[in-house]
């Protein structure tokens, strides 16, 4: 497994939320952001797409998890009533290249953080969240993102 730690930067993003349990219907908003975007001019070779996980499942009841499919903007574009607008916090993360599958992703999900253990970090707490661009959704591929921070001794 392949992780790198990546400093990425804070995202200003358009997003639109699904709130339920994670699955199919977190397609349908990333669809729905995806053809926003391109409706806008926004959707290019160049452009970052974001599915964020906000809560974590096993904390979270399934009926309340949020899901946002966004895709990161400019400081200075405006948007219409359709999307929200908000930040993704920037930081260290462990970022994983992996098949957009279902098998592959649930196989990195399995073993990421004990990857991440073996490097010397630890999660943070910052949402997780999975990133793309045009050629890697074309490809079918993702990125992984997690948040992490060096592991403390106690």
């Amino acid at each position: 497994m392949a992780i790198k730690i990546e400093s990425i930067p804070n995202y200003r993003i358009a997003y639109m939320r699904n709130v339920g349990p994670y699955g199919p219907d977190n397609v349908a908003t990333m669809e729905n952001i995806k053809h926003w975007a391109s409706v806008n001019n926004l959707f290019t070779d160049t452009s970052i797409v974001l599915g964020i996980s906000q809560d974590n499942p096993q904390v979270t009841p399934s009926e309340d998890c949020r899901y946002d499919a966004a895709i990161v903007i400019s400081s200075s574009y405006e948007v219409d009533d359709l999307v929200r607008v908000g930040e993704v916090l920037g930081g260290e993360y462990g970022v994983l290249k992996v098949k957009h599958t279902d098998e592959d992703i649930q196989k990195a999900w399995s073993t990421i953080f004990i990857e991440l253990h073996n490097y010397g970090y630890q999660l943070d707490n910052r949402p997780i969240f999975e990133r793309y661009t045009a050629k890697m959704v074309s490809d079918h591929y993702c990125e992984l993102c997690v948040p992490v921070k060096a592991l403390t001794s106690n």
